[in-house]
């Protein structure tokens, strides 16, 4: 349960003390609240691990923005809360296995292939979804339906 070692991982920082991480914590948690307030249930570990790659990658978009603008105190700032919100998500595959995962959905799903061969891009972004960044399977996807 990631949303429980999250509400853990709060209370420690609170407790030692670690104002950048307890803060960094609180919005995690502040964005599943939303989500769960929306859908009005508990969110699966899937659908956290999808609020987090989303905060990672608004992260990675602001750390982008403060190194063009020259604003070394937000790099530096930004860079730690993606280190944090980071630590809590699944290690990506490796673009070894993201072919090799794409090639056996190929091999699976040849049939709706031959029906519609765009259907294969929903199959494979579902089935990897949380293992990797979607912006590094679909141009190893494009490289082997092409």
């Amino acid at each position: 349960m990631l949303g429980k070692k999250l509400q853990a991982d709060q209370l420690e920082a609170l407790k030692a003390n670690n104002p950048k991480k307890l803060t960094t914590l609180r919005y995690i948690i502040a964005q599943i609240k939303n989500k769960e307030i929306e859908k009005k249930s508990e969110l699966s570990d899937e659908e956290v691990v999808t609020i987090l790659q989303k905060i990672k990658k608004e992260l990675q978009e602001t750390i982008d923005a403060a190194q063009k603008g020259g604003r070394d105190d937000l790099i530096a700032e930004n860079k730690e809360q993606f280190e944090i919100v980071a630590s809590y998500l699944p290690e990506e595959l490796s673009d070894e296995k993201i072919e090799g995962e794409i090639d056996r959905l190929i091999e699976e799903n040849k049939e709706a292939m031959e029906k519609n061969p765009k259907a294969i891009i929903g199959i494979v972004m579902k089935e990897l979804r949380g293992k990797a960044d979607p912006s590094r399977i679909m141009p190893i996807l494009q490289k082997k339906t092409s």
